[in-house]
């Protein structure tokens, strides 16, 4: 398998830049909102507001950083939305909300499309590092053969790694087992965690529910 360089969804602009640069990028594109160099800097532990705001002091000073005065002393900035590398930035900022997008629409071209599709672990929290797996939950509908949905999850699972560098790790229940979702503690982690790929979260919500009051 050729080598593909892995994602780590808590620095997602590491794949250009390993600084703390592209940490301070990330979080001024993930939120539309203006940060003061200390605000900015409990979002980053492993930062110093001195370094925090030296890389600010130089970002605003190449115009992808806005810096606007508040009061006789305080600075607060912002990503410039309308800086032509703006677009990049943000793109690379939300890599994983695209790898779950992209997910969703491979599972709609389905021939045989999941009752129920979520990703959870690490990539749900947030918490992914280039070394985690992207782990899939994947209910398979009744009546759908073995060797046509494998066929299925392994083409996507290939997908996934090329879009990622990330190995993809399916966890595959039938659907008629999802009613026992209560007893294994996974399943009850991808309710709690798992953010919906595909199907109707609801359902599935309430199958281990009814588990839950039932015992099955």
């Amino acid at each position: 398998m050729e080598e593909v360089v892995a994602m780590d969804t808590r620095r997602p602009l590491a794949i250009v830049t390993p600084t703390l640069d592209g940490d301070v990028l990330t979080r001024l594109a993930l939120a539309e909102a203006s940060f003061t160099p200390g605000q900015l800097q409990r979002l980053l532990p492993d930062a110093s507001v001195a370094g925090v705001r030296r890389v600010l002091k130089r970002l605003s000073a190449q115009g992808i950083v806005i810096a606007t005065p508040v009061g006789d002393a305080a600075v607060t900035y912002s990503l410039n939305r309308e800086h032509v590398g703006a677009n990049a930035i943000i793109e690379l900022a939300q890599q994983a909300t695209t790898v779950r997008h992209r997910i969703s629409a491979e599972l709609e071209g389905w021939k045989y499309p999941p009752r129920y599709a979520a990703i959870f672990g690490s990539w749900a929290r947030g918490e992914a590092t280039t070394s985690s797996d992207i782990d899939l939950f994947l209910v398979r509908p009744r009546d759908v053969s073995g060797d046509e949905w494998d066929d299925q999850v392994g083409a996507l699972e290939r997908s996934v790694w090329r879009w990622t560098g990330n190995d993809a790790r399916s966890l595959v229940v039938d659907e008629d087992r999802v009613s026992g979702a209560a007893e294994e503690p996974v399943l009850t982690d991808v309710l709690r965690e798992g953010l919906a790929l595909y199907g109707s979260q609801e359902w599935f919500r309430k199958a281990v529910r009814l588990s839950a009051r039932t015992g099955t």
